[in-house]
């Protein structure tokens, strides 16, 4: 698969040219002060919040002249990317041997678990930079659909069945049971609703306070606070009727039917929560993922927390299939890519590192505060339903690794031995599916003579 198939779908790598700091190179708008014409260079379409802030004017008496640009690249967004792609290549791996690396199979929370949202938030901070003033909001509109399409196709593609049991080599596409949903999935809506908001949802005033900041993105906000609100109210409010599933056996006989009962209202359990009931209702159970992570659970596994066989008293619902990335639970993995675009939105508006470190300090901390107290006051930390508690301590945990990093390469200048996380992160995209999608592996695997186990991996000297 060459690579010029995932230039166009960056979605995690949005406009790296963008992300810069220091001074900003002013040009293309005149203006007059004391009764003297002077040009200010107004490079990248720099929003006029940004001009607000004290700049060198230089007297142009006659003819144009550009001043050089001073500006660098924010490195720490590549480190953080980096990072986050690592982690999941880790946890991809290791995950399985160490259950500290490997998801929660339901409440609580793992180092796995903060993979997600990691990608969420950090897409959210790429994404101030890429539409902090379009020229044509419809055109960059456009563009962020198709982007978003793209990306959602690509992850159908990977994570919808055609690449699959790579251990067998088995190929193909069963339309009536492709997995609609999926990590990629994910990111794309996260990404369109987000990129939205910021073309469209933005006031043009000027900023240079927190209170100007909040207010001139308050529309962005109040999205979040309705999504959130949203989100608790069918949580904890729609009805779960009884519901039933079938377990295929051997080719010639029939398949199992398994019956669930439920009949409740705000359960945040894996047989009987309105997480999983959307997604068999609106995409069907034949449509969703075939092995839950609730199958490790003491209750469905005897090698629990690792998968295994069931136990003799195992209820109905062990083997029923549950989307990790689900339709509802989308709707909180919005609010973490929004909460990162506030992030973005101060590196933005604010060039002093100290104003910068206090204005993330702040949300950083409430977020996870909020998040401790949600879930000791009973809405448990869940990544598969990604709870409103879960929401705000991994973001808060994301703002917390992101102002660590950004002290670390930006401020301090300690990049050199971040240099791989770097690379990986300006390739987060193209690695992820290359490793986490299986398609390196395949071709390892893929290509053989005379028989399987005459691959690349054999002539190398790997394996049997």
């Amino acid at each position: 698969m060459k690579m010029k198939k995932y230039e166009a779908i960056k979605s995690f790598e949005e406009n790296d040219e963008d992300l810069e700091m220091g001074n900003n190179q002013i040009s293309d708008s005149t203006t007059k002060l004391n009764n003297k014409k002077i040009i200010i260079n107004n490079n990248n379409e720099e929003c006029s919040s940004m001009i607000s802030s004290s700049v060198t004017i230089k007297q142009q008496p006659q003819q144009h002249q550009q001043q050089p640009q001073s500006s660098q690249r924010l490195l720490s967004l590549d480190v953080f990317r980096g990072l986050t792609v690592a982690l999941m290549i880790l946890v991809d791996d290791a995950g399985g041997l160490i259950p500290a690396l490997n998801h929660s199979p339901w409440n609580g929370l793992t180092i796995a678990d903060f993979v997600m949202p990691f990608f969420l938030f950090i897409v959210g901070v790429a994404l101030a930079f890429t539409y902090k003033k379009p020229s044509c909001k419809v055109d960059a509109t456009r563009k962020a659909i198709l982007r978003a399409l793209k990306l959602l196709a690509l992850g159908i593609f990977l994570q919808g069945g055609y690449v699959h049991r790579v251990n067998d080599l088995s190929f193909g596409v069963d339309l009536k049971q492709i997995r609609w949903m999926g990590i990629l999935q994910r990111i794309a809506v996260a990404y369109l609703v987000t990129a939205l908001c910021e073309i469209w949802l933005k006031r043009e005033d000027i900023v240079n306070s927190g209170s100007t900041l909040l207010r001139k993105y308050r529309y962005q906000w109040a999205l979040a606070l309705f999504l959130s609100v949203i989100y608790l109210f069918l949580l904890y409010g729609m009805y779960v009727p009884d519901w039933e599933y079938e377990v295929p056996t051997e080719p010639s006989s029939e398949p199992m039917i398994f019956s669930v009962k439920c009949g409740v209202r705000g359960n945040t359990g894996p047989a009987c929560n309105v997480v999983g009931m959307i997604d068999r209702s609106l995409l069907g159970i034949q449509h969703l993922y075939r092995r839950p992570i609730y199958a490790r659970m003491p209750e469905c596994s005897i090698n629990s927390p690792d998968y295994g066989p069931l136990p003799p008293d195992a209820p109905t619902w062990c083997q029923a299939p549950f989307d990790p990335e689900g339709l509802l639970s989308s709707v909180m993995a919005i609010v973490t890519c929004l909460i990162g675009l506030h992030y973005g939105h101060i590196i933005l508006h604010f060039k002093d590192h100290r104003i910068r470190i206090i204005y993330w300090m702040i949300p950083t901390s409430c977020l996870v505060v909020s998040g401790l107290a949600l879930d000791l006051f009973g809405m448990h930390v869940n990544k598969v339903l990604y709870t409103l508690s879960y929401t705000c301590l991994t973001a808060g945990a994301a703002g917390i690794l992101f102002v660590g990093i950004y002290l670390m390469v930006d401020v301090c200048g300690y990049s050199r031995m971040t240099t791989v996380l770097q690379w990986i992160g300006m390739h987060a995209l193209m690695i992820y599916v290359l490793a986490a999608c299986n398609i390196f592996p395949i071709f390892l695997q893929g290509f053989y003579w005379g028989h399987p186990r005459n691959n690349i991996l054999k002539l190398v000297g790997v394996g049997s």
